[in-house]
């Protein structure tokens, strides 16, 4: 069973057009989402931003609920599960260590806080278990009663995971992990998350628009374009073989400068449209060498290809011998 599955989903939000006689419009931020992250697997969503990423993590915590289409937290519905049992289950580990914890609360009190909001055992036990969970993401006790202030945004990361652990929910959503943080840090994070997930059994959702990232941590990659998932596949595959133009264009940011002239026919960087037009056609068109006719007129709907599934109507060719890696 899954740990997180989306099925259709939609999110809609309606936007004032400022005047009262001005018409509603609507922007459409997800659109159409199937998204299965099974148990001990390390799922990467990329994607420009704007593209819907971040919206679609609020639904899967149970922060805001779909316009349409389903979402279900280990085999559960979403819409049926309290706040807290969603809790019990996923959790988050936020962007920015800086801005996510309460800068008038002892490290103690914030990692405590799922614990306190759950129910889950009495003071004493929240302690040994908070000391418990510090000494797994590498900080020594002595930070209990330190503030977020006294310390680096390193062990401001090291604090958000351990707070998203003490409840031992199954699976963590990490929206852009490491993006705050100083690069000498950044792999530090990583492999620490990536040693919890080997040591607990964990599963990731994480979200990000860099390709090391995705290359660190996750095993499999889903790839979102105005709203919808463009590309989906084993990580490897999807980076260094891309079947979706705009994979190519994201996985193009990343290459040696010999080899990008090389990709040059493939893609436009461009703009993405607005999520608040109505569209005919695949959203990509505009920006894409290899649009033709029914590009204008049909968006496409993703097809699988043996493990991989991609949703255009003139993928790229399956191999392309300059971006293999040596």
């Amino acid at each position: 069973m899954p740990i997180i599955e989306a099925r259709a989903v939609h999110q809609a939000f309606p936007i004032s057009g400022g005047g009262a006689a001005s018409k509603p419009r609507v922007l459409r931020a997800v659109r159409g989402v199937d998204l299965t992250l099974g148990s001990g697997e390390a799922l990467a969503l990329v994607g420009e931003s704007g593209c819907g990423k971040s919206t679609l993590a609020k639904m899967l915590l149970g922060l805001s609920r779909p316009s349409g289409g389903e979402i279900f937290i280990g085999g559960d519905d979403v819409v049926s599960l309290s706040r807290k049992e969603v809790a019990r289950r996923v959790q988050p580990v936020f962007q920015d260590p800086f801005v996510s914890l309460n800068p008038r609360k002892t490290i103690e009190q914030i990692v405590s806080l799922p614990l306190a909001a759950t129910g889950n055992g009495g003071r004493a036990e929240r302690r040994e278990r908070v000391r418990a969970m510090l000494d797994l993401v590498g900080l020594p006790s002595e930070f209990c009663t330190r503030m977020p202030a006294q310390l680096s945004g390193g062990q401001r990361q090291r604090v958000s995971i351990a707070r998203a652990l003490v409840g031992e929910p199954r699976a963590l959503i990490c929206d852009e992990p490491t993006s705050a943080l100083d690069v000498s840090v950044q792999a530090q994070i990583l492999n620490l998350l990536q040693d919890l997930r080997d040591r607990l059994g964990l599963s990731y959702l994480v979200i990000t628009h860099n390709l090391a990232v995705v290359d660190h941590l996750a095993e499999r990659t889903a790839v979102m374009y105005f709203g919808r998932i463009v590309e989906e596949g084993p990580t490897r595959a999807v980076l260094t073989a891309p079947r979706h133009p705009y994979t190519l264009m994201l996985r193009q940011a990343v290459l040696e400068p010999d080899t990008s002239h090389q990709l040059a026919e493939y893609s436009d960087p461009g703009v993405m449209p607005s999520p608040m037009e109505i569209h005919t056609g695949c959203p990509f068109r505009a920006r894409c060498a290899r649009a033709t006719e029914i590009c204008n007129s049909v968006e496409p709907d993703g097809i699988r290809d043996g493990d991989r599934i991609v949703a255009c109507h003139n993928p790229l060719p399956s191999q392309r011998p300059f971006l293999t890696r040596s």
